[in-house]
């Protein structure tokens, strides 16, 4: 049986495009009672952005903090929030950040239409009600949020996502300008979530002609940005997160982001840098990527954290090697059917001490 993925409904992509949200949203709007609830990344409540937000009457900007990695809990606060606001749902939920603030923008207009805890629908396919209406602008670029069909959250128990067609965005506003000036250090760990996304793609077993056009085009895209000297860099990053997202929506991820994810729910280790710490360690299975990566590195002066694991005391370990055992697709995808042959308990311990 072949998958029938969604996709993203409607792209603009564009230096300035972002001045057209108010007319996107404005087609959302039957009434002038009908409110959009923006939900923007605060790093941005101090700065310039804030006044291009289109906001109308009833509208409201509601400032997001992704210090953390995004938690269910967060997730079903602000939803709860948002209903106190009205009888009525908003007409559109816009999320405006990077991979974290869209994945909350993601699960909280799920959220306003689906009943319990965003905790209960982390998983495949467990949502039974359509979003509202939503939106997502990235200010960073690389984790692919904006075309992917989950949305990552910290649960009670596990890190996973709720994956499910509902989750993908209606409408995505792909704006170069908006990622411009973004420490380096945050642009290049996020970028890297793009690059493993194919390199884990394009070495899976899931591979197909769908996601290896997407992936091989991302994958030259991240190496102009990261190794050349190019122009229109931006640009060029933004359009890599995109058809990064694309490669993996018809395959999977791998090994890295499996033991990243275990990280990142025992240590709090944000997704990008998470993924390239863990990928740091795996030239016995991605050798040329790694040794690509590592140069990376070099050009732009990247030092990642070491010894992250040293404190780790063994329950938490074991806690690490659960979360990274649950995604069992990425598992599969990067090793086999047969893979809980080679990659034990005992193998992913022993990957977790190395870092």
């Amino acid at each position: 049986m072949f998958r029938n993925f969604k996709m993203v409904s409607y792209v603009v992509f564009g230096r300035g495009c972002f001045n057209q949200l108010d007319d996107i949203l404005s087609q959302k709007r039957q009434s002038e009672d009908d409110f959009s609830v923006f939900l923007v990344d605060d790093v941005f409540q101090d700065g310039s952005l804030t006044s291009r937000v289109p906001v109308r009457n009833r509208d409201k900007i509601i400032w997001v903090n992704v210090d953390d990695e995004p938690k269910t809990t967060y997730v079903d606060a602000l939803a709860k929030h948002i209903k106190d606001l009205s009888a009525e749902l908003p007409a559109s939920v816009v999320g405006i950040g990077g991979g974290s603030t869209m994945d909350i923008a993601k699960a909280v207009s799920l959220m306003l239409t689906n009943p319990g805890s965003s905790a209960d629908y982390q998983g495949w396919d467990l949502i039974k009600n359509p979003a509202v209406h939503h939106v997502g602008i990235p200010t960073l670029s690389g984790t692919g949020a904006e075309v992917s069909r989950t949305t990552v959250l910290s649960g009670p128990e596990k890190k996973l996502g709720i994956n499910s067609d509902f989750t993908v965005f209606d409408q995505i506003v792909l704006d170069p300008e908006l990622i411009a000036g973004a420490p380096m250090d945050q642009r290049f760990y996020t970028g890297m979530d793009c690059y493993i996304h194919c390199v884990e793609s394009l070495n899976g077993t899931y591979l197909n002609a769908f996601s290896k056009a997407y992936g091989e085009k991302a994958m030259d895209l991240c190496k102009t940005v990261f190794l050349d000297d190019c122009p229109d860099s931006d640009d060029k990053l933004m359009m890599a997160s995109y058809c990064g997202g694309m490669s993996i929506a018809y395959s999977q991820v791998g090994i890295c982001h499996a033991l990243s994810y275990g990280l990142g729910f025992v240590l709090g280790i944000h997704h990008g840098i998470g993924n390239c710490i863990v990928f740091d360690y795996l030239e016995d299975y991605y050798p040329e990527a790694v040794y690509e990566f590592r140069e990376m590195m070099k050009k732009h002066d990247i030092r990642l954290p070491r010894n992250v694991t040293d404190q780790v005391d063994e329950n938490e370990l074991e806690k690490m090697i659960d979360v990274a055992l649950v995604l069992e697709p990425l598992w599969e995808n990067a090793l086999g059917a047969d893979w809980k042959r080679t990659m034990t308990r005992e193998k992913i311990r022993s990957l977790y001490r190395r870092m």
